[in-house]
């Protein structure tokens, strides 16, 4: 590559060729990883050879590479919000006749939460064979070849619903996905207080607000332009914004964050003082009402652009090493900050895991630095008041971070049974023709 620059050299499943150099690792592997450092250093033009590397097991990789000089630049590829899956479905249907109507594809991507662009490609395909085994049923029974006309096969919604049952999204093979839209059923019940929830969730972690805009740039955020912005040689730094507005900007952060106010005297540019102070939200449900699970899943799918790291008592318990495992998860949220960790019913989550472990976690939350956007979402069916002491001080109620469900009120309950009974069950069974 070399002699023949400008080339590009690409490493696919870099963490099988070079992986973590340990005691556990054979000589081969340690010999390898040490002759592609030192030939990654040798390089002496590394503007006309490229490295490029891929991996989806990013702890696996030896982090002697991932040190500046071998592989500087990281870029993390999440799976597609609901906007991108809309328009994978178009590209796979472009040449359908007739295509699917914007309607249906804007329901679909709502659905296919945790699905990537393999994923919907098969979910096409499998829809399509859906509609030839109801125009051809014959196609599975006789061994001869038979002609098809393709005009008359026509893809109806109820193809998509039965290829949904038949696909597993390779997300979900391995761990399921923790987020899921509400229930159709549940959603005249439990809708109003998703919206309450959302909304208190964007003051006490301000990244959500992006996640929840639908036209929203994904990772881009321009801290300073180029008009304002000082020379490396001028002494002192020049600020253009009025005294009303840095006034209000600073009234604002102390209400954030009230107990932290000389971090925000030493700081010079009001737009980089931070937004959110170690944002945590716990959602607090009657005991018996169960109604924390399909919310705080349904604020999961809500802010399906964030990586969400899922530290419950099978993910942990069922690796070899729980404590390993939480320092992990926890690592690689930081890392790949703004993102959720979701611990389900914490209560019996923290008597189960025991002391050691419980030291592990709060010590990771406490190692993070101060501002950064990792918010810790919890559930619990244990009121306030009886929580352990550890827990309670992890959630500050005075800063809206302790969110207690309501009952469902006599309207929405009257909206439940209404399209329950005078709707669903007034209608007549659907006749089977043969």
């Amino acid at each position: 590559a070399y002699q023949m620059r400008p080339s590009i050299i690409f490493f696919d499943e870099i963490d099988a060729l070079a992986p973590v150099r340990s005691d556990k690792q054979d000589q081969i592997h340690s010999s390898v990883v040490g002759t592609l450092l030192a030939l990654m250093d040798g390089l002496a033009s590394r503007g006309e050879v490229v490295v490029i590397g891929a991996t989806n097991r990013l702890d696996s990789i030896d982090p002697a590479l991932r040190r500046p000089g071998r592989f500087e630049r990281e870029f993390r590829f999440n799976l597609p919000n609901k906007e991108a899956r809309k328009e994978i479905f178009k590209i796979h249907t472009r040449d359908w006749n007739p295509r699917p109507s914007d309607n249906l594809l804007e329901e679909l991507a709502e659905e296919c939460a945790g699905y990537c662009g393999a994923d919907i490609k098969a979910l096409c395909a499998e829809t399509g064979l859906c509609a030839l085994r109801h125009r051809y049923p014959q196609l599975y029974e006789s061994r001869k070849r038979l002609q098809i006309n393709m005009d008359s096969i026509k893809i109806k919604a109820n193809d998509f619903s039965m290829a949904m049952q038949k696909t597993v999204p390779a997300s979900w093979r391995v761990v399921p996905s923790p987020g899921r839209a509400l229930p159709a059923i549940s959603k005249p019940l439990l809708e109003n207080t998703l919206d309450r929830i959302l909304q208190t969730l964007q003051r006490v972690f301000p990244h959500a607000e992006l996640a929840l805009k639908k036209d929203q740039q994904q990772g881009n955020y321009v801290i300073d332009n180029d008009e304002e912005s000082p020379s490396i040689s001028e002494e002192k730094l020049t600020h253009k914004m009025p005294d009303h507005k840095k006034a209000e900007f600073c009234s604002f952060v102390r209400y954030v964050c009230p107990s932290y106010d000389s971090v925000f005297k030493t700081a010079e540019n009001p737009r980089d003082q931070p937004t959110s102070y170690r944002p945590r939200f716990l959602l607090i449900e009657e005991p018996g009402s169960g109604q924390a699970s399909d919310l705080a899943a349904a604020v999961i799918h809500s802010l399906e652009k964030f990586p969400v790291y899922m530290l419950d008592i099978p993910t942990l318990f069922a690796s070899i090493s729980p404590d390993e495992r939480c320092v992990q998860l926890m690592r690689e949220a930081q890392r790949s900050a703004p993102s959720i960790v979701y611990v389900p019913q914490i209560p019996s989550w923290w008597e189960t895991v025991g002391p050691t472990l419980r030291s592990v976690f709060t010590t990771l939350l406490q190692s993070i630095p101060r501002f950064t956007p990792v918010l810790l979402l919890a559930t619990s069916n244990v009121q306030l008041r009886d929580l352990p002491e550890e827990i309670k001080e992890l959630f500050n109620n005075e800063y809206e971070e302790v969110f207690r469900i309501p009952r469902p009120t006599c309207a929405e309950r009257r909206l439940f049974f209404e399209d329950l009974v005078m709707k669903q069950a007034a209608q007549p069974p659907a006749l089977k023709n043969n």
